[in-house]
């Protein structure tokens, strides 16, 4: 697949237009206080690892990892770009984030997504992967706009 992922600045400008698009896309399927996406500052916070999926260096997905602290961590802004879906970009980036994960010593990582049907690909897409439904994290609350999913890192 030559499908490359690397740690990338969320700066670049092809980075920063593909997340607008993740952003509007999230803005269209959710109320404004529950698109729970990091914006530009919030991805450059030290606590925030951000990732690119490139082939022949063309940006294809974007994807982060959050630290909670605790040995938890959280999967933001995963995204891939519409030309690129059903490649096995986002499977390829949702692996590479666990095992990233799993490197900065976590036990638990979860996630926060949107609960329309838009959203149907991202909770296969992480069911595939081995997360499963919980209760709310963080800051998250239970309302009719997200759901929660985590997954344990233990072997």
């Amino acid at each position: 697949m030559d499908l490359v992922i690397a740690q990338e600045s969320p700066l670049a400008s092809d980075v920063v237009d593909l997340l607008r698009a993740h952003l509007a896309f999230a803005g269209q399927q959710s109320p404004p206080d529950h698109v729970h996406a990091l914006d530009l500052d919030g991805l450059c916070h030290p606590s925030v690892s951000f990732f690119t999926a490139r082939r022949r260096g063309e940006l294809l997905g974007v994807g982060a990892l959050r630290l909670l602290g605790g040995g938890r961590a959280e999967l933001k802004s995963m995204h891939t770009a519409a030309a690129s879906r059903g490649q096995g970009v986002g499977r390829a980036m949702v692996a590479h984030l666990i095992e990233h994960a799993r490197r900065q010593g976590c036990h638990w990582l979860g996630l926060e997504t949107g609960t329309g049907e838009a959203f149907a690909p991202a909770h296969q897409l992480y069911a595939t992967a081995g997360f499963v439904d919980c209760e709310p994290f963080e800051s998250y609350t239970r309302n009719p706009w997200s759901r929660c999913m985590a997954m344990s890192l233990v072997s």
